[in-house]
């Protein structure tokens, strides 16, 4: 069972990074990055790492995402 989940984790860190790619929307692209980030750090709590979940979530998902969206969001959003 838990592989299973594991595999459906994955399976959604990829999707997530996918469309971050292919988004044309910077804030989308962004958030769906930022989803991958906490995707992977629900992997982590799954394989029994806290500590590195923590730090993937904390930096990973949540201080970097906020920084690229502030940054998105002050330069116009890629837009002219």
């Amino acid at each position: 069972m838990l592989e299973l989940l594991v595999i459906l984790i994955c399976g959604s860190i990829l999707v997530s990074g996918v469309l971050a790619v292919w988004l044309d929307n910077l804030m989308a692209a962004m958030v769906s990055a930022g989803l991958a980030s906490l995707f992977a750090a629900v992997s982590y709590v799954l394989l029994a790492a806290p500590d590195v979940a923590m730090a993937e979530a904390a930096i990973g998902s949540g201080l970097s995402t906020l920084i690229f969206l502030y940054a998105i969001r002050r330069t116009g959003g890629g837009r002219e």
